[in-house]
C-alpha cells in the first residue's frame, strides 16, 4: 500500500488498553496505511509524524485517552475526540474489527459528521480527578456505614440516636456489649470510616485550593443550596461553560432534558435522558433540596408541587434542577449572575 501523499491527512485511532490501531487516509477517503502499535507515547508519536504537517486525528473518548491526546497535540496534530454514544449511532456494519473502527472514525471526521466530545485541558482533568475521587470515597464511606447498620441489625440492636456516627452515636456504640466477630467487624468499619473522613476532607481541600481564584466558582457559591462541594463539582465537570452556546445546551448535556422521538405527525416525549455527567445531575438535584422559595428554582419546585401534587416530586425536582443549572451556566461563563443582584419581591415589600 503506497503512503506517499502530500495533502491533508485524516487519522483514525482505535484506542485500547494495551494496543491501538491507526488508520491514515486522504481527503477523498483513500486509505494510506493501517498499523497496530503497543500503547507507548514514543510509538504513537513515531506513527503520527508519518501523517505529515498538522494531520487531523480522531480518537474515541474511551479508557485512558488523556495520554494519547496530549502526545498527539505535542506532535502538532489537530486532535478531535469522538463521543462514544454518537459514534455508535453510525455503526451499521455486521463485521466489527479494530481496523474498520479506526477507518470509520477517520471517515466521520473527513466528512464532517463526527459527533465530538470536549477535550478538557490538563488543569480541568486534574480538578475532575480530585472531585471524582472524592465522590468515590464518599460512596465507600456510605457503604461502610450501611454495613455497620447491617451488623447491628443482625444483633437486634437499634440505636436511640439520630446519627450513629456522631458523638452521641459513638458513645452509644462503645457502650454496647458486642463480642467476637461482630465487634471485630464493627471496629474495622469504624477505622475505615475515620480514614475515609480524613481523605475526603483532604480531596476537598485540594480542590478548594485549585479553585481559589476561579471567578465562576466563587460566583456560583452565591446560589442558595450550593456549597463548596457542589460548586467544585459544577466547576470541574462543566469546565469551560463557553463551549455551550446557550444554557439549554448545558442542561441537555447534563441529561436533564426529556427524550424526544418524532416521526411524521407523532411526537413522543419520555423521561429525562440521564446522559452526561452523573455528578452534575446529582449536584443540581442535591442543591435544590436545600433551596427555599426565595430562589427562582426553589419557587419553581414549590409551584409545581402546589399545582400537581406530591406525586410529582420527581418532576418538580428535575424542573428546578434545570433552572439552577441555567444560573450555574451564567455564573461559570460570565463570572457573574446578574439576577442575584436584583432585590427580591419580599425585600421590596
Amino acid at each position: 500500500m503506497s503512503t506517499a501523499y502530500d495533502g491533508q491527512q485524516y487519522v483514525g485511532i482505535d484506542l485500547h488498553r494495551r494496543r491501538s490501531v491507526i488508520v491514515r487516509m486522504t481527503e477523498d477517503g483513500r486509505k494510506l496505511a493501517c498499523v497496530r502499535i503497543d500503547n507507548d507515547p514514543v510509538a504513537l508519536e513515531r506513527e503520527i509524524v508519518k501523517a505529515g504537517v498538522a494531520p487531523k486525528v480522531v480518537l474515541e473518548a474511551t479508557y485512558g485517552w488523556y495520554w494519547a491526546a496530549d502526545v498527539l497535540e505535542e506532535a502538532g496534530a489537530e486532535v478531535h475526540l469522538a463521543h462514544p454514544l454518537g459514534v455508535k449511532a453510525f455503526s451499521y456494519r455486521r463485521v466489527k474489527n479494530d481496523e474498520r473502527d479506526a477507518a470509520d472514525l477517520a471517515d466521520l471526521l473527513r466528512m464532517g459528521r463526527l459527533p465530538e466530545a470536549w477535550i478538557a485541558p490538563p488543569d480541568v482533568r486534574e480538578l475532575r480527578e480530585l472531585v471524582r475521587y472524592r465522590a468515590k470515597l464518599v460512596q465507600q464511606r456510605t457503604s461502610c456505614k450501611d454495613q455497620l447498620h447491617a451488623v447491628l441489625g443482625k444483633l437486634g440492636l437499634h440505636p436511640k440516636v439520630s446519627d450513629l456516627f456522631g458523638v452521641g452515636g459513638r458513645t452509644w456504640l462503645a457502650g454496647q456489649q458486642i463480642q467476637g466477630a461482630y465487634r471485630i467487624r464493627i471496629d474495622s468499619l469504624l477505622a475505615h470510616i475515620a480514614l475515609l473522613d480524613v481523605e475526603i476532607d483532604a480531596m476537598q481541600a485540594q480542590a478548594g485550593r485549585r479553585l481559589a481564584d476561579h471567578a465562576g466558582y466563587r460566583e456560583i457559591l452565591r446560589l442558595k443550596g450550593v456549597g463548596p462541594v457542589l460548586a467544585a463539582i459544577f466547576a470541574a465537570e462543566i469546565g469551560d461553560a463557553r463551549r455551550f452556546r446557550r444554557a439549554e445546551q448545558l442542561v441537555s448535556w447534563a441529561g436533564l432534558t426529556p427524550k424526544h422521538h418524532e416521526s411524521d405527525t407523532k411526537v413522543v416525549r419520555g423521561r429525562i435522558t440521564k446522559q452526561g455527567s452523573k455528578l452534575v445531575r446529582w449536584a443540581a438535584v442535591e442543591a435544590i433540596q436545600h433551596a427555599d422559595t426565595s430562589t427562582s428554582y426553589g419557587a419553581l419546585r414549590a409551584t409545581i408541587l402546589n399545582r400537581r401534587g406530591s406525586d410529582f416530586k420527581g418532576v418538580a425536582k428535575v424542573a428546578a434542577a434545570r433552572e439552577l443549572l441555567t444560573l450555574v451556566y451564567y455564573g461559570l461563563r460570565d463570572g457573574h449572575i446578574r439576577c442575584l443582584d436584583r432585590p427580591s419581591a419580599k425585600a421590596g415589600a
